[in-house]
């Protein structure tokens, strides 16, 4: 399909931006979001995973991107928006973990990778979604952050993934207060245990606080996609600020 016809057909859609939309979460939403009619550009930093998703929509548009640049981040959203003219939407989902490691063996680099992709990606996206939606016609747009459980019960030995989400739990609330003026709307899902290569392992065990490493249940990718469509699907009058999806049976409350 060409540049223009592309543009063409997305003129009277809705148009969302999904990062780290290769894998995971961010597929998963994408192809929830294009189901339910919007026009999602999926970004990430490999071309061949956007491009196999770009393959099973045609309301799917691949940008490569990395969202702890600067530049890349800018590009990302001029390219959005020259293509279709406007922002309906961002799933902040880009975001990165480490290995479970004592804080005091914790390096530099490692904090700083976590944190450069997780909250600074995010904050780099968000800034620009901010930017389109305050001043295109009509005005107003919504952002939808990738929390997490860790956003709120950290688990053992991840202090730079705990930190980022807690973070990131910050940045939505500080949207959602500077977002209402301009009819910005900011909402976070929190996710457990959904199965994905980030995520997968807990079946096979999950170190616990008390040391031990227990199987823990997941639940199916499909599920989150689910539920940031139906997030994204609320009226522009509408929010939902915060949203938790996970498997029934997986430790939380009462986590520790």
């Amino acid at each position: 399909m060409s540049d223009d016809s592309v543009t063409d057909h997305a003129r009277d859609r809705r148009i969302a931006v999904v990062t780290g939309g290769g894998s995971g979460i961010g597929r998963s939403a994408a192809r929830a979001l294009a189901a339910d009619g919007w026009t999602v550009v999926v970004a990430g930093r490999r071309r061949g995973p956007l491009d196999e998703i770009a393959e099973t929509s045609t309301r799917i548009v691949p940008v490569v991107a990395d969202v702890s640049v600067e530049a890349d981040v800018r590009r990302l959203f001029t390219e959005a928006v020259a293509r279709f003219g406007r922002l309906d939407l961002l799933f902040n989902n880009a975001g990165t973990g480490a290995p479970a490691t004592p804080l005091d063996e914790i390096t530099l680099d490692t904090w700083n990778a976590v944190l450069d992709v997780t909250l600074t990606g995010s904050f780099l996206c968000a800034r620009e979604a901010f930017r389109i939606m305050r001043t295109q016609t009509p005005q107003g747009g919504r952002i939808i952050n990738n929390g997490s459980i860790s956003a709120h019960a950290p688990r053992p030995l991840s202090a730079p993934y705990t930190v980022a989400k807690h973070a990131v739990a910050g940045l939505t609330k500080q949207l959602q207060l500077d977002g209402r003026p301009f009819g910005i709307a900011c909402g976070q899902i929190d996710i457990g245990n959904a199965a994905t290569t980030m995520g997968a392992g807990a079946a096979d065990g999950t170190l616990q606080a008390d040391g031990s490493i227990r199987p823990e249940p997941t639940m199916d990718v499909a599920e989150t996609g689910r539920a940031i469509a139906y997030m994204a699907g609320m009226p522009a009058g509408t929010n939902v600020p915060n949203l938790t999806v996970m498997p029934t049976a997986m430790p939380f409350v009462g986590r520790g």
